[in-house]
């Protein structure tokens, strides 16, 4: 069966491609033609079905969309759905790591979550979407550290694993981040709809 990704982000791509089962053939919306809409939600949930919606009506094939972002408790929550333009709408990756720190220079509490939504919408008005959601517990580096991943990767540490996100393979991420968490949820009901 074949998807609409809404994004143009080839990370994301790549993780959520890595984790749909076989028989789900995925594509980049840019890859069509379409661009990504404005996200005018106030939360991750309706910055999702925005994208979702848009996808899918602008493609005529079901879409999934992610909308995720890293939240620090002690920063009221930023970055949050601001996440990717942290530092401003043209902003870098390292643009975000740099201004993060710089937010954080001094602060003793260093908690952190990634939080990803995923909507699937068979239909650009889909009554019914499927949403799943997940949060990934940890808590920002110091130092950026590690090479694989994108976007916070290099300093978000998990605790238990004494590791960034950047320090992990792409499996052993996959297998543990908000992403293939909420992944492994709509790829179960993906399923389960598509076997009746």
């Amino acid at each position: 069966m074949k998807f609409v990704l809404a994004s143009g982000n080839q990370h994301k791509a790549d993780e959520i491609g890595a984790l749909l089962p076989a028989h789900f053939e995925l594509v980049l919306q840019k890859d069509l033609g379409v661009e990504s809409p404005i996200e005018t939600g106030t939360t991750f949930i309706e910055n999702a079905i925005i994208k979702a919606k848009h996808a899918s009506l602008a493609t005529g094939l079901p879409a999934i969309a992610d909308d995720s972002g890293l939240c620090v408790p002690f920063l009221s929550g930023d970055p949050g759905i601001y996440s990717a333009r942290y530092a401003g709408p043209e902003a870098t990756d390292i643009d975000n790591l740099l201004k993060l720190r710089s937010a954080l220079k001094g602060a003793s509490d260093r908690r952190a979550f990634f939080y990803c939504v995923l909507v699937y919408m068979e239909a650009a008005e889909d009554p019914t979407p499927i949403i799943t959601e997940a949060r990934w517990e940890g808590e920002i580096a110091n130092e950026p550290s590690g090479d694989q991943g994108f976007g916070y990767d290099p300093i978000f540490r998990i605790p238990s694993l004494g590791k960034t996100a950047a320090e992990l393979s792409s499996e052993q991420k996959n297998s543990i981040s908000h992403r293939g968490q909420a992944l492994a949820a709509l790829s179960g009901q993906l399923s389960y709809r598509y076997a009746t």
